[in-house]
């Protein structure tokens, strides 16, 4: 339930604008608001989802309803360089920036099943690790303290 686009000619940050109105969106309702953004990521952007959702309707059985955006990932790739002619033989620079930009399709029910599962066993691990550091942390400081107080006791005696 993946597509892509390799090296598509717009720069990462037009494309980013149009990827963050439709993360998280389902796919039906994500067709209709770029169906009607006036901008060329857009454009882009919709002709994928519609090969996401025709790839999870024809290799793996999904139907179109129950489709949402689980992940929308727009990345730099190389750029052009080009330049425009300036005084005294001289050259602007100027880069044109290409993008890779990634969609992944999930399933409306399988997302709330496994994040469920994922926050109850997810507090056990952080606080296990919490009372690990805890523990050493305090060893070192009773030392440090035991250290300084014998310390003190010699040179008060000393004088």
């Amino acid at each position: 339930m993946k597509a892509s686009l390799i090296a598509v000619r717009i720069a990462p940050k037009k494309a980013a604008l149009v990827a963050a109105m439709v993360r998280g969106l389902s796919a039906a309702e994500a067709i209709a608001m770029l169906a009607r953004t006036q901008k060329k990521g857009a454009r882009l952007i919709e002709a994928l989802l519609k090969s996401a959702v025709a790839n999870a309707e024809h290799n793996d059985k999904q139907q179109a309803e129950n489709l949402i955006i689980k992940t929308l990932k727009v990345d730099k790739a190389q750029s052009y360089r080009r330049g425009v002619p300036m005084a005294r033989g001289r050259q602007r620079p100027i880069r044109k920036f290409l993008s890779h930009i990634v969609l992944e399709l999930g399933v409306r029910g399988e997302e709330d099943l496994k994040s469920k599962k994922s926050k109850k066993s997810a507090p056990k691990a952080s606080q296990e690790a919490k009372k690990s550091v805890k523990g050493v942390g305090s060893k070192k400081a009773k030392e440090k303290k035991s250290s300084r107080s014998s310390d003190s006791s010699v040179s008060s005696s000393s004088l």
